[in-house]
């Protein structure tokens, strides 16, 4: 049996690749422009760090006590003592009360821009979103004092009685509420804005064929969430949780407005009371001395070490999804 050839013809040849264009002043302008941005980037944040370090060795020297440890700030005494203890546990102790508010309900805002809203509701909601993170902190602090303040009195009370053998929830000092767990409250508003931004553009990039499939193999609405968009999405809520952590450990004057200072640690986050870094840098540096505003650098330089590690952290677990496979246009 005789076999049948057919003549294909041969695939055209690929076009050969420009080589790329260098001779223009263009095109060397803008490299050295961008060279130049990126090399000053990174001089001004070593110049940032040589300096807080310098600083920050000055007053640790002459500190009497223990940096880490203290439970005081004194450092205009005969023997100056100066510790981040409470500062540190403050910071940390707020920004997780805000992480643990903000991020369900940034995530439940998102999915509903992003996957229930109709367009005409969804485009002015998000809209009105991103408007919130350009509202002004003191604006944040002055309606903080003025407004959730007074009105935290009534939850505090009621989280004392249902959930005060918890302990953490247990309120044993009578004050208005101007302790960790409201700056936790008015930290989680700030930062939702940015956590939902973040979460609705990588959930409205989820590839389409995914949802029609599950859809197609009867799926609900929150199957297809849970099965589909949340799994694509996880990182993508991880980075942006961590941004959020970012602003919120650096938050300064809602905070200072709204705190009431002191050095103490304690559990019970009802009771007033407590300190963050930016809080007690921006409360204490017009009244310090030299040896005052140093220690103060140093304690700023605990929180830029600890914002870089968290933003560091974010972009780390950005760069392992940089590009969305499938996404939508």
């Amino acid at each position: 049996m005789a076999s049948i050839t057919t003549n294909t013809p041969p695939p055209p040849a690929a076009p050969a690749l420009r080589k790329k264009s260098t001779g223009r002043a263009g095109d060397k302008v803008f490299l050295g422009l961008s060279r130049g941005s990126g090399i000053f980037l990174l001089v001004l944040m070593a110049s940032i760090a040589i300096f807080l370090s310098v600083r920050a060795g000055m007053a640790i020297s002459k500190d009497e006590g223990n940096f880490l440890t203290t439970f005081d700030w004194n450092p205009a005494g005969d023997k100056p003592v100066f510790g981040i203890a409470v500062l540190l546990f403050g910071t940390v102790a707020s920004s997780i009360i805000a992480m643990v508010i903000a991020v369900p309900i940034a995530v439940g805002i998102a999915l509903f821009i992003s996957h229930y809203a109709p367009r005409k509701l969804a485009a002015p909601l998000a809209y009105v979103v991103d408007l919130l993170a350009a509202i002004p902190s003191i604006i944040y602090g002055i309606w903080g004092a003025l407004i959730l303040v007074p009105y935290l009195e009534g939850l505090n009370s009621w989280l004392d009685e249902y959930l005060g053998w918890t302990y953490v929830f247990e309120k044993t000092e009578v004050g208005v509420a101007r302790s960790l767990f409201t700056v936790g409250i008015l930290l989680a508003i700030m930062i939702l804005p940015i956590v939902t931004s973040v979460s609705r553009e990588v959930f409205l990039q989820v590839p389409r064929m995914n949802e029609e499939a599950a859809l197609a193999l009867g799926a609900t609405r929150w199957e297809v969430i849970r099965l589909s968009v949340l799994p694509f999405g996880r990182s993508g809520i991880i980075s942006a949780s961590m941004l959020g952590l970012g602003r919120a450990l650096g938050e300064t004057m809602a905070v200072a407005t709204v705190l009431s200072p002191s050095y103490l640690i304690s559990l019970h986050i009802l009771n007033p009371g407590g300190g963050t870094f930016a809080q007690n840098i921006a409360a204490k540096f017009d009244e310090a001395n030299e040896l005052g505003r140093d220690a103060l650098i140093a304690s700023g330089l605990v929180l830029f070490v600890l914002t870089l590690l968290v933003n560091g952290a974010a972009r780390l677990i950005i760069a392992r999804r940089k590009e969305y496979s499938g996404a939508n246009a």
